[in-house]
C-alpha cells in the first residue's frame, strides 16, 4: 500500500506535507501540526502493518518514551496516538545526521568537534539511563547534528538493562555482548558512543569494512579494532585513548558512562 498523500490527515490534526521515509514496519512523514502551528515530524506504522500487533507496541513504546524524555540532546515527543493509526508526533530537525556529514564533509572533524559531539551523546545516554533505558541503536544516521547541538533519534530499540535477545540494534554498530544476547548493561551504550565517535573521526563504517575484508558476518565478535590513534595521530592522545577504551570488547574494562561524559567535556573545554 502507498503511503499516505499531501494533505491527508495522519493524526488529528496533523497533515500530510511529504512522505520522507519507509522502512519494514513503518512510515515518517513531514506534516503540519495544527494545534502547535508549526512542521512536525510524525512515524506511524505502515497501511499494510497494522495488523503487526507486536510493530504496533514497539512504534507506541517509542513514542511514549520519547513523549516522557525530556533532555537537549534527545529528539523532543510532543503526541501519542493509537487512532485513526498508531503513531507518534516529535519536533523537526533542521540539520544533517552525523552519518550524512561523514559522508559529504569535505575534511575530518577536528577534535574539539568530535569532543563536543561526544560530549552531548554522553549526556543524551546518561539522562537515558538514569530513566532506566539503554538506547542499544547509537549509530551515525541516529543523530542529528543541528546548529552546533547533537541530538539522538530513534529509541525504537530502547530498551531496560537486563537479559535480552541477540541481535538488539544495527548490525555494524552493536557492542559485542548485544551481538551474543544475554545480559546487557549500560557498557553496550558506552561501546555505541564509541563507535560512533570512532567513525566520524575516520569517515568510515570501521565494522563493516571489515566484515567486507575478513568475510564475517559479525566483526566485533572477531577483531579488536586499530587503535583510533593509528588513523588520526595528530588527535589528542586523551580523545584517542578514551575512543578506544569505550571499544574495549570485556565489558568490565569499558570507562562509565559517567566518566565518558566528564572526560569529553573536559577535552570540548579545552
Amino acid at each position: 500500500m502507498r503511503p499516505l498523500g499531501r494533505g491527508r490527515e495522519v493524526t488529528p490534526g496533523t497533515t500530510v506535507l511529504a512522505h520522507l521515509h519507509r522502512s519494514n514496519g513503518y512510515d515518517v512523514y513531514d506534516a503540519w501540526n495544527e494545534p502547535r502551528g508549526c512542521r512536525v515530524i510524525v512515524k506511524t506504522l505502515r497501511p499494510d502493518r497494522l495488523r503487526r500487533p507486536a510493530m504496533r507496541r514497539a512504534l507506541l513504546r517509542e513514542g511514549r518514551a520519547l513523549r516522557r524524555l525530556v533532555h537537549p540532546h534527545i529528539v523532543r515527543g510532543y503526541e501519542v496516538h493509537t487512532e485513526p493509526r498508531p503513531a507518534f508526533v516529535m519536533e523537526t530537525l533542521t540539520g544533517e545526521t552525523v552519518g550524512h556529514l561523514i559522508e559529504t564533509a569535505t575534511r575530518p572533524l577536528g577534535a574539539a568537534e568530535l569532543a563536543n559531539l561526544g560530549s552531548h551523546l554522553a549526556s543524551a545516554v546518561r539522562y537515558l539511563h538514569r530513566e532506566g533505558l539503554l538506547h542499544l541503536d547509537l549509530k551515525p544516521s541516529n543523530v542529528v547534528a543541528e546548529h552546533g547541538r547533537a541530538k539522538v533519534i530513534d529509541l525504537s530499540h530502547a530498551r531496560p538493562a537486563g537479559r535480552l535477545k541477540p541481535g538488539i540494534g544495527t548490525w555494524c554498530y552493536m557492542a559485542p555482548e548485544q551481538v551474543r544476547g544475554g545480559d546487557i548493561g549500560p557498557a553496550a551504550d558506552v561501546w555505541g558512543l564509541g563507535i560512533v565517535l570512532y567513525d566520524a573521526a575516520l569517515r568510515t563504517t570501521s565494522l563493516a569494512d571489515v566484515a567486507d575484508d575478513l568475510d564475517v558476518d559479525d566483526p566485533q565478535l572477531h577483531v579488536r579494532l586499530p587503535s583510533l590513534r593509528r588513523g588520526r595521530p595528530r588527535l589528542p592522545r586523551a580523545l584517542t585513548d578514551l575512543v578506544d577504551a569505550c571499544l574495549e570488547p570485556d565489558t568490565g574494562a569499558r570507562p562509565t558512562i559517567d566518566d565518558v561524559m566528564r572526560r569529553l567535556y573536559d577535552l570540548a573545554s579545552r
